[in-house]
């Protein structure tokens, strides 16, 4: 028998609904249910590519006996944290704060009024490693709820008051200035690692966030030093294996210090971040292979995540089918010299092993490699390379694929339409541009609503039942924000300015705060909040970035002062947790550097050149004289008949400009 998740838009949830655990969807029934049975509830989280949920989902939730005990005595609960980051994130931070650790499964047993008393996350389903069993942790749980309730309920009343207790104050609510940046950059140095690239130990995260302060930071002040721990960075992880080699895209994270083996899912926010990361290096410094590598990713984005409707797909599995009915990690990506031999011949398998590092031990498991660019003193017969490249892929894609998350997230589709709108502008690829603007649209069709307010995610064209949070407001806006520029099409502005006026209705307290749901949003625990940069900007520092390129836009002051109120938090963790804020560092090096408001009118060579300018502070708008698409073309005429840039600084403006050169200078 299906469970009640059959009819879930979440490709996690329904990968659950033929469990014979009865699992509930998060729901006021399932809360109801429990109070009516008078039994604990076990809140199960997770992603559809988390490799331990699918682990601990065959071991435990696929198992008749342990399933039977855990309806007797619970109400079941099971939610995607992708779906629900409210959900997650409440209950992710008390796990956090009782355990001193956190991460996905995460299993968490809750009063009928939902209020935390036990957490865990992974669980065996026998007795190892000092863990208990699942089943054991079941019966614990249920013996307690039943011999010693008044001792459980104090236990969840207390956790609830603590984090009642934790909400952000940070001080003055002022804009981080010089000195912060300047702090946060010496913190990264400390942190920085020369030998391999990137920032701490294993495992390591692509930082794609905090790249993007440093390329800031260096075209607003010229610090060689962040521009080389920028690019360096890029080179190495684009050497690594965390890198695919073959079909471009990047892995969730390296488990080792060297980029050599990935945790290999891919996620659409990593390659979104990670595609205008690379492009906006190439705009720096013109470096061949960082645009190479934006390319790869933003084909790899629009190849391999793009969806029937137009949208993205949130993530591909790291597992998949090793050709003998395992799911294995990385099967899909990692190659023997025996099967290179076998797609190759002898002579290229020789080739390749030696261009992609492929050796006789391996260097993931069973001997296998991970495919890497090692830096050697060979030179390599680049039409060879390009042949081997292109049979290896045709081979590649001959294997079992690696599943595919298919829900489209509002937030992650903001980053990607950023991402390919600026990439397909910068190389001349209208068609990334257009793969862009189809996103766009599906967001606007299927996710808006005519108040504009944003549901999180949809599924085969269906609209899923989740409102969205701020990072859905703030960073639909962001991508909006940069096809409007990139299109001259000034509707995308009005839609940025339709979700922030959200932004600042319905998720902001007035004094800066800012909360990830909105005021009328479902009344949880907590209502939760979460400045720090992780894998993706925080809602709260998204919402900073969008709120000021409007306000450049449009000379709202409104807009801008709440930018800068919501920065306020920058300035207390820039200094002190910089790897952590990184996307907030970014937009405070915008602050900085603007408002720098360029209007172009008039097609040509001055639109490209405004485009490609690495001011921090600047927004583009360009179109045809007396065109009404953006408020800065407004009473902006030629020159002489001829194409004109005018450019506005810090509220300051230059004379009009016809000459490419003279703008490229006011723009860099």
């Amino acid at each position: 028998m299906a469970n009640r998740l059959a009819h879930e838009t979440s490709p996690y949830l329904l990968q659950h609904a033929e469990n014979p655990v009865d699992w509930w969807p998060w729901s006021e029934e399932a809360f109801a249910e429990a109070r009516r049975r008078d039994v604990p509830v076990l809140l199960s989280v997770g992603y559809s590519s988390c490799h331990w949920c699918h682990v601990m989902a065959h071991e435990s939730f696929e198992d008749r006996a342990t399933a039977d005990y855990l309806n007797a005595h619970f109400v079941g609960v099971k939610v995607d944290r992708e779906e629900r980051p409210d959900v997650d994130a409440v209950y992710m931070e008390a796990v956090q704060a009782a355990t001193g650790h956190g991460g996905w499964p995460m299993t968490v047993f809750l009063t009928p009024d939902a209020e935390p008393f036990y957490f865990g996350t992974y669980f065996p389903p026998e007795p190892r490693h000092g863990m208990a069993s699942f089943r054991q942790v079941l019966q614990g749980v249920h013996q307690a709820w039943t011999e010693r309730r008044g001792e459980v309920t104090d236990v969840a009343g207390k956790i609830v008051r603590d984090l009642a207790g934790r909400e952000i104050s940070y001080g003055d609510a002022q804009a981080p200035g010089e000195p912060e940046l300047g702090q946060a950059l010496l913190g990264l140095t400390r942190e920085y690692d020369p030998q391999r690239g990137g920032f701490g130990g294993a495992p390591k995260f692509p930082p794609s966030m905090v790249i993007e302060f440093l390329l800031r930071h260096h075209a607003r002040t010229g610090a060689e030093g962040a521009l080389q721990m920028a690019s360096d960075t890029c080179e190495r992880m684009a050497r690594g294996g965390i890198y695919d080699q073959l079909g471009g895209g990047f892995a969730r994270y390296s488990v080792d210090r060297e980029w050599v083996v990935p945790h290999f899912e891919k996620m659409l926010y990593d390659n979104a971040l990670l595609c205008r990361v690379y492009a906006h290096l190439w705009r720096s410094t013109g470096s061949e292979p960082a645009r190479r590598v934006a390319l790869e990713t933003a084909d790899f984005l629009v190849r391999e995540l793009r969806t029937a409707e137009g949208g993205f797909a949130s993530a591909l599995d790291a597992d998949s089918d090793d050709g003998t009915g395992r799911h294995v990690e990385g099967a899909y990506y990692v190659w023997t010299p025996e099967q290179l031999r076998e797609v190759l011949g002898e002579r290229d398998a020789d080739l390749a092993a030696r261009y992609f590092g492929v050796t006789e031990e391996g260097t993931f498991e069973q001997g296998a490699s991970v495919l890497q660019l090692p830096q050697q003193e060979s030179v390599f017969d680049a039409e060879r390379v390009r042949s081997v490249r292109r049979r290896l892929l045709a081979a590649r894609a001959e294997r079992p694929a690696p599943g595919r998350d298919d829900k489209v997230v509002a937030a992650w589709n903001g980053l990607a339409i950023a991402a390919l709108a600026e990439t397909g502008a910068y190389f001349d690829r209208p068609d990334l541009v257009e793969a862009a603007v189809a996103a766009a649209d599906l967001l606007v069709r299927l996710h808006l609503d005519d108040q504009g307010r944003l549901t999180r995610t949809s599924r085969d064209g269906r609209a899923g039942g989740n409102a969205g949070v701020l990072e859905d407001y703030a960073d639909v806006a962001e991508g909006f924000l940069a096809l409007a520029s990139v299109t001259g099409e000034g509707v995308w502005l009005d839609f940025a300015g339709l979700l922030l006026d959200h932004v600042l209705t319905r998720f902001a307290d007035g004094t800066g705060s800012l909360y990830d749901t909105a005021a009328d949003a479902e009344r949880l625990i907590r209502r939760p909040q979460d400045p720090t940069d992780n894998a993706v900007p925080s809602g709260w520092t998204a919402a900073a970035g969008a709120l000021l390129s409007y306000a450049a836009h449009t000379g709202s002051q409104a807009h801008r002062t709440a930018a800068e109120q919501a920065l306020g938090v920058v300035k207390a963790l820039g200094p002190r947790v910089p790897r952590f804020v990184g996307w907030g560092l970014a937009v405070a090096e915008a602050l900085l550097d603007g408002p720098r408001e360029v209007a172009v009118v008039g097609d040509g060579e001055l639109r490209r050149a405004a485009l490609l300018g690495t001011a921090p502070g600047m927004v583009v708008a360009f179109g045809e004289e007396g065109s009404e698409e953006f408020p800065l073309l407004a009473g902006r005429p030629l020159v002489g008949g001829r194409p004109a840039a005018y450019v506005c600084r810090g509220f300051t403006c230059e004379a009009p400009t016809t000459d490419v050169e003279r703008l490229r200078a006011a723009v860099r």
